[in-house]
């Protein structure tokens, strides 16, 4: 499994509302394209971009930006956390 959990903070919140983007702590040796393809797979929404980045904590975090303008709050509505 590529996709390991979101990363809700206050900060992810506002990317929603304001940039239809969310946030996932993934594996570390995942790829862009590994977690393109989990990401449309599993909510069965198209990605416009996924930018990824090292936590200090060792984590690899991934922001991934939709082409559709509802989709990250579409998301979050089916994993309950909107």
């Amino acid at each position: 499994m590529v996709l390991k959990r979101p990363f809700v903070t206050e900060k992810a919140m506002l990317m929603v509302e304001g940039g239809n983007e969310l946030q996932f702590i993934v594996e570390r040796n995942a790829t862009k394209q590994d977690i393109r393809r989990a990401l449309e797979s599993a909510f069965e929404q198209e990605v416009r971009s996924v930018r990824t980045m090292m936590t200090t904590k060792g984590q690899k975090k991934a922001t991934v930006s939709f082409a559709d303008a509802k989709a990250a709050e579409e998301i979050l509505s089916r994993l309950g956390i909107m």
